[in-house]
């Protein structure tokens, strides 16, 4: 049995123990993030078990640690408290390189990466518009997602009153992302045209990079299972229009799978480096919608940065100094398809960003040869090219200068 210790290393007493080899995620069935990191364990074939918020040991052990109010985290066996996904699955994967959940081969490595910070990041607006946008329709059933995260016990009352307060403070988000009347249209018109490309691609793979999960469908899973395939107004929209995208969020959350739909489908991904062409219009979209936010993120982040250059690594990248998981510099205004966009910039989604650009800089050779014409061929040149004069990292659970 184990005997935890806090997020500095040092010894905890009054601990629950577990089993020497479990984990313990701290997530909820409708956090956005906690539908990444889930599907990762499971396919991983990660020994865990799920706890909710309103536990003893999260107040007492979990928020004091972090200090801040967030699922997912997850409590390795020896203690240790890890608070954003992709440092869960890097770490894991770090610790069981097999089975391996992020590609080996240069180019599917970088274009895993650049759809993964795409689902974890640039799908956070239409993830957040169908879940408050439509919350009259399906206000009973948030009630209850939200009730059974933070209210122990089952007096409906008292969960739905306290669901309804954390519920209020999420729907004040939509301003923030950029979601508003005018917008609406055009976000909805975009995710429906996601949900075609990737409808499209299912019915040749059953996972984007070929026959095995990786860190792009884990990526995606975040907005495309708890918000967008579970709420009531988006899951009805996502099985009419996309129903292969919704089988394969059903086949993200089984550890295997007897799937005879592709009965000669090896378990691994697509042979000798190649990318589907059936992912081609999926990156197109990524591209066009997601790079347009970025282009605008990697502008601010920059002046943000000649506004003082003696910062200090360590610094928290954040207009406010406050300490919160996504952290902003400031508002933005730009243009996005047919519509302008007003929202607050994200540098959390440029950190991610940059993890796959770091990787397409780095190809030499063919791989670079084959991965440049590929981003020709999706319009993603002037995005792949954004340069950060600044690297960033995640120290003390919150994004800062490195």
């Amino acid at each position: 049995m184990r005997q935890p210790y806090d997020s500095m290393g040092e010894r905890r007493s009054g601990a629950t123990l577990m089993n020497d080899d479990e984990y313990t995620l701290w997530g909820s069935p409708h956090s956005y993030y906690t539908g990444k990191i889930r599907s990762y364990l499971i396919k991983k074939g990660v020994p865990y078990r799920e706890q909710f918020a309103f536990h003893p040991d999260f107040q007492a052990r979990i928020l004091p640690a972090i200090r801040m109010l967030v699922v997912p985290v997850l409590e390795t066996p020896d203690g240790r408290i890890v608070q954003d996904t992709t440092d869960m699955i890097e770490e894991l994967e770090s610790a069981s390189p097999t089975p391996s959940m992020i590609p080996q081969s240069p180019v599917q490595r970088a274009v895993a990466w650049l759809l993964g910070a795409f689902g974890s990041e640039g799908l956070l607006a239409p993830g957040m518009h169908y879940r408050w946008s439509y919350r009259a329709e399906q206000e009973n059933f948030l009630c209850a997602e939200f009730g059974r995260l933070l209210h122990q016990g089952p007096d409906r009352a008292a969960r739905d009153a306290t669901a309804r307060q954390t519920m209020q403070y999420f729907n004040g988000f939509l301003p923030f992302l950029g979601i508003t009347a005018t917008t609406i249209p055009t976000i909805e018109t975009a995710y429906g045209e996601l949900l075609d490309t990737l409808d499209e691609h299912f019915l040749h793979y059953p996972y984007l990079l070929g026959g095995r999960p990786s860190i792009a469908d884990f990526g995606l899973m975040a907005p495309m299972f708890a918000h967008l395939a579970r709420d009531p107004v988006p899951a009805t929209l996502m099985k009419n229009r996309a129903p292969n995208v919704y089988r394969w969020t059903e086949r993200m959350n089984l550890a295997q799978i007897a799937d005879g739909e592709f009965p000669d489908c090896p378990a691994t991904y697509v042979s000798d480096d190649v990318i589907p062409a059936t992912l081609e219009p999926v990156l197109r979209l990524v591209f066009q919608d997601w790079g347009a936010q970025l282009l605008a993120d990697a502008s601010m982040y920059e002046t943000w940065l000649e506004s003082d250059p003696t910062r200090p690594a360590g610094t928290m990248v954040s207009a406010s100094g406050e300490r919160k998981i996504h952290t902003t510099l400031g508002p933005l205004q730009y243009q996005w398809r047919d519509c302008v966009m007003q929202r607050a910039s994200s540098p959390h989604g440029l950190w991610h960003f940059d993890k796959a650009a770091v990787l397409a800089r780095a190809l030499t050779g063919d791989a670079k040869t084959r991965f440049d014409a590929l981003v020709r061929r999706a319009g993603g040149e002037q995005v792949m090219s954004i340069p950060l004069s600044r690297p960033m990292r995640r120290e003390n659970y919150v994004l800062v200068l490195a």
